[in-house]
Protein backbone atom coordinates (compact mmCIF):
# COMPACT_ATOMS: atom_id res chain seq x y z
CA UNK A 1 0.00 0.00 0.00
CA UNK A 2 3.08 2.70 1.00
CA UNK A 3 4.99 1.06 -1.88
CA UNK A 4 2.09 2.16 -4.60
CA UNK A 5 1.51 5.86 -2.94
CA UNK A 6 5.02 6.44 -2.69
CA UNK A 7 5.22 5.31 -6.92
CA UNK A 8 2.01 7.20 -7.17
CA UNK A 9 3.43 10.57 -5.64
CA UNK A 10 6.66 9.71 -7.86
CA UNK A 11 4.69 9.26 -11.10
CA UNK A 12 2.70 12.45 -10.57
CA UNK A 13 5.37 14.37 -9.38
CA UNK A 14 5.05 17.55 -11.74
CA UNK A 15 1.36 17.83 -11.41
CA UNK A 16 1.86 17.32 -7.73
CA UNK A 17 4.32 20.17 -7.54
CA UNK A 18 2.07 22.52 -9.80
CA UNK A 19 -0.68 22.33 -7.22
CA UNK A 20 1.48 22.40 -4.50
CA UNK A 21 3.35 26.09 -5.99
CA UNK A 22 -0.49 27.25 -6.71
CA UNK A 23 -1.40 26.60 -3.28
CA UNK A 24 1.73 27.77 -1.67
CA UNK A 25 1.16 31.66 -4.01
CA UNK A 26 -2.57 31.88 -2.61
CA UNK A 27 -1.73 31.09 0.47
CA UNK A 28 0.80 33.42 0.40
CA UNK A 29 -1.15 35.99 -1.40
CA UNK A 30 -3.14 36.08 1.84
CA UNK A 31 -0.85 36.17 4.51
CA UNK A 32 0.78 39.05 3.24
CA UNK A 33 -2.71 41.01 2.91
CA UNK A 34 -4.31 40.20 5.75
CA UNK A 35 -2.01 42.25 8.16
CA UNK A 36 -2.28 45.31 5.77
CA UNK A 37 -5.91 44.82 6.37
CA UNK A 38 -5.37 45.11 10.25
CA UNK A 39 -3.29 47.91 9.77
CA UNK A 40 -5.92 49.60 7.95
CA UNK A 41 -8.56 48.20 10.40
CA UNK A 42 -6.73 50.18 13.40
CA UNK A 43 -7.58 53.30 11.81
CA UNK A 44 -11.49 52.61 12.14
CA UNK A 45 -13.73 53.85 15.02
CA UNK A 46 -15.39 49.92 16.29
CA UNK A 47 -18.87 49.92 15.52
CA UNK A 48 -18.45 52.07 12.20
CA UNK A 49 -20.03 50.68 8.80
CA UNK A 50 -16.03 51.14 7.46
CA UNK A 51 -14.94 48.52 10.36
CA UNK A 52 -17.63 46.19 9.61
CA UNK A 53 -17.00 46.15 6.26
CA UNK A 54 -13.20 45.24 7.17
CA UNK A 55 -14.17 42.53 9.75
CA UNK A 56 -16.03 40.88 6.13
CA UNK A 57 -12.90 41.11 4.01
CA UNK A 58 -10.82 39.66 6.35
CA UNK A 59 -13.10 36.75 7.66
CA UNK A 60 -13.76 35.69 3.90
CA UNK A 61 -9.83 36.65 2.99
CA UNK A 62 -9.63 33.50 5.87
CA UNK A 63 -11.80 31.38 5.17
CA UNK A 64 -12.11 31.36 1.77
CA UNK A 65 -8.64 32.11 0.38
CA UNK A 66 -5.81 31.54 3.29
CA UNK A 67 -7.38 28.20 5.15
CA UNK A 68 -8.26 26.51 2.16
CA UNK A 69 -4.76 27.20 0.23
CA UNK A 70 -3.28 26.63 3.46
CA UNK A 71 -4.36 23.36 4.34
CA UNK A 72 -4.08 22.43 0.34
CA UNK A 73 -0.47 23.46 0.24
CA UNK A 74 0.36 21.30 3.37
CA UNK A 75 -1.08 18.45 1.46
CA UNK A 76 0.74 18.47 -1.88
CA UNK A 77 3.58 19.71 0.22
CA UNK A 78 3.32 16.22 2.27
CA UNK A 79 2.66 14.28 -1.08
CA UNK A 80 5.68 15.53 -2.79
CA UNK A 81 8.17 14.81 0.25
CA UNK A 82 7.02 11.19 0.50
CA UNK A 83 7.22 10.67 -3.42
CA UNK A 84 10.73 12.11 -3.00
CA UNK A 85 12.03 10.77 0.23
CA UNK A 86 12.57 13.91 1.47
CA UNK A 87 12.72 13.13 4.94
CA UNK A 88 16.23 11.22 4.37
CA UNK A 89 17.36 14.48 1.42
CA UNK A 90 19.10 16.01 4.27
CA UNK A 91 19.04 19.27 7.04
CA UNK A 92 17.48 21.61 4.11
CA UNK A 93 14.39 20.10 4.14
CA UNK A 94 13.92 20.57 7.85
CA UNK A 95 14.80 23.99 7.59
CA UNK A 96 12.07 24.26 5.16
CA UNK A 97 9.47 22.35 7.38
CA UNK A 98 10.52 24.60 10.59
CA UNK A 99 9.78 27.97 8.38
CA UNK A 100 6.28 26.06 7.55
CA UNK A 101 5.33 25.42 11.05
CA UNK A 102 6.39 28.68 11.88
CA UNK A 103 4.54 30.31 8.66
CA UNK A 104 1.41 28.04 10.15
CA UNK A 105 2.18 29.46 13.72
CA UNK A 106 1.88 33.21 11.96
CA UNK A 107 -1.43 31.82 10.39
CA UNK A 108 -2.41 31.01 13.78
CA UNK A 109 -1.60 34.39 15.01
CA UNK A 110 -3.51 36.60 11.87
CA UNK A 111 -6.40 34.09 13.22
CA UNK A 112 -6.39 35.16 16.83
CA UNK A 113 -5.94 38.34 15.59
CA UNK A 114 -8.56 38.70 13.33
CA UNK A 115 -11.02 37.48 15.94
CA UNK A 116 -10.05 40.03 18.14
CA UNK A 117 -11.29 42.65 15.66
CA UNK A 118 -14.60 40.72 15.26
CA UNK A 119 -14.96 41.56 18.76
CA UNK A 120 -13.96 45.16 18.61
CA UNK A 121 -11.35 43.86 21.23
CA UNK A 122 -7.37 44.82 18.87
CA UNK A 123 -4.99 45.56 21.57
CA UNK A 124 -2.03 46.03 18.33
CA UNK A 125 -1.44 49.64 17.07
CA UNK A 126 -0.89 49.87 13.24
CA UNK A 127 2.61 49.44 13.98
CA UNK A 128 2.49 46.32 15.38
CA UNK A 129 1.04 45.42 12.34
CA UNK A 130 3.07 47.09 10.23
CA UNK A 131 5.63 45.08 11.83
CA UNK A 132 3.76 41.60 11.82
CA UNK A 133 3.32 42.57 7.89
CA UNK A 134 6.74 41.37 7.71
CA UNK A 135 7.18 38.07 9.01
CA UNK A 136 5.43 36.16 5.97
CA UNK A 137 7.92 37.65 3.62
CA UNK A 138 11.11 36.70 5.81
CA UNK A 139 9.43 33.37 6.16
CA UNK A 140 8.92 32.50 2.37
CA UNK A 141 12.60 33.87 1.42
CA UNK A 142 14.26 31.60 4.06
CA UNK A 143 11.63 28.94 2.62
CA UNK A 144 12.33 29.57 -1.29
CA UNK A 145 16.25 29.80 -1.11
CA UNK A 146 16.77 26.65 1.16
CA UNK A 147 14.10 24.66 -1.38
CA UNK A 148 16.49 25.79 -4.67
CA UNK A 149 20.08 25.90 -2.97
CA UNK A 150 19.35 22.79 -0.44
CA UNK A 151 22.38 23.86 1.23
CA UNK A 152 23.66 21.32 4.43
CA UNK A 153 22.57 18.37 1.69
Amino acid sequence: MIDSLVSFFQEYYSVLLSFHIIFVISWMAGMFYLPRLFVYHTRLESGSNASEMFKEMERKLMRVIINPSMIAAWVFGIALSIGQDSWSDGAWFYIKLTAVILMSGFYGCLSKWRKAFERDNNQHTEKYFRLMNEVPTVLMIIIVFVVFLKPFQ
